[in-house]
This record gives structure tokens, C-alpha cells and sequence, in this order.
């Protein structure tokens, strides 16, 4: 196998899979804690860019294609802004490593894979069982996770 390409479910409870010539890997978005820049006392998670640099260099050979799932743009103002941040600064960074990316919705992706599966509590569940039917190995981090979105995103473009 010597292609590779790398699927991210964008945000910060996201997850990146890849599939190439390493072979699978699935990992939840590496984020860390930080103080939110709006109300005093809160915190927020934000994209650990060193982790997710380091991640990407150890596992993603040079000319691999990176397929980020498109932030949240719903009608909650503070999740899209939050959503809108953390992608821009993954966006960087794949920038800063000079990788190529493309933006996907989610529906570009999820069709095929999932099925005709509609509302998201339906949807997160549909991706859990179908990562397992699909990755046994990754059975207990997709459990732990509550989803396979990162590791379907990049089986759907790998194999398409």
C-alpha cells in the first residue's frame, strides 16, 4: 500500500484516521485546555497544534491528501465560532507542514458510507457500529470515542 490518505473529523471532540502504507491508525483530535477568551473562569479545548503536527509527521508520508470534514455552521453562535476557530488553526498547521487538504461536507461522505441514516444521535451511533463492523482492531477506541467519523472519512476516500 502506498498511497495514504488522511480523514479528520474537525473539532475538538473530532478524530483523525489514516489509512496508508503504516497501515490504520484512529486517534481522537489532540486538543488541550486553555482559558476561554470570552467569560472569565471558563475553559475551553482547543487544537494541541505540536501533538497534532507531531501525529501527522510520524504517521503521514509527504504528498498525502487530507480530507477535513467542514466545521459546524449551525445556528448556535458560539459552537460555529468555536468550530470556525479550530478549523482554521488545523488549517494552518497543514499549511505549516505544506500538506494538502480539501474541505468535505459531511454528507459527501456519510451517504455512501452510512446509509440513509438521518439526525445526528442517529448518525454518531451508525458511525461507532459501522467502524467496528469495519475495523474490529479499533473496536475499544471507537467505543471510547462514540464514533468512527476520523477512520470513516479516510476509508471513503481511500477507496473512492
Amino acid at each position: 500500500m502506498s498511497k495514504a490518505i488522511v480523514g479528520i473529523d474537525n473539532g475538538p471532540t473530532g478524530s483523525i484516521g489514516i489509512i496508508g502504507p503504516d497501515g490504520v491508525i484512529f486517534e481522537s483530535v489532540p486538543t488541550k485546555e486553555s482559558l476561554h477568551y470570552g467569560k472569565a473562569g471558563t475553559k475551553s479545548k482547543r487544537l494541541d497544534r505540536a501533538a497534532f503536527k507531531d501525529l501527522m509527521f510520524m504517521h503521514v508520508p509527504p504528498g498525502t491528501m487530507v480530507f477535513v470534514e467542514r466545521p459546524f455552521t449551525g445556528q448556535f453562535v458560539k459552537a460555529a465560532i468555536s468550530a470556525a476557530r479550530f478549523y482554521e488553526a488545523m488549517i494552518i498547521c497543514l499549511e505549516d507542514m505544506n500538506m494538502g487538504y480539501q474541505t468535505v461536507d459531511s454528507k459527501e461522505w456519510q451517504k455512501p458510507v452510512l446509509g440513509e441514516v438521518k439526525g445526528s444521535a442517529a448518525l454518531k451511533k451508525a458511525s461507532k457500529l459501522r467502524g467496528i463492523e469495519m475495523y474490529p482492531n479499533f473496536k475499544a477506541a471507537i467505543t471510547k470515542h462514540k464514533d468512527a467519523d476520523g477512520l470513516l472519512i479516510a476509508h471513503h476516500f481511500f477507496y473512492t
